[in-house]
């Protein structure tokens, strides 16, 4: 009964289930070590790359059908 217990424990750490204490415990740690100056700059770089990320992949699907339509043709 004991190894069921640490076999579920083991199975709920590597889900990945966060918590909200695991957050507050990530924001507080991110404080400590950037400050509350730079944090705001930090998420706009991060916005920023997702953008760019969202916007490349859309480029390359697109450049897909062209292609695709092409080859069709």
């Amino acid at each position: 009964m004991q190894s069921l217990k640490i076999e579920n424990m083991n199975a709920f750490i590597i889900g990945g289930v966060v918590g909200p204490w695991q957050i507050v415990i990530v924001v507080a740690l991110a404080l400590l070590f950037f400050g509350g100056k730079k944090i705001p700059e930090l998420m706009k770089g991060l916005g920023e790359g997702m953008k760019e990320f969202k916007k490349a992949t859309k480029d390359e699907s697109a450049d897909k059908s062209k292609d695709q339509e092409k080859l069709n043709n």
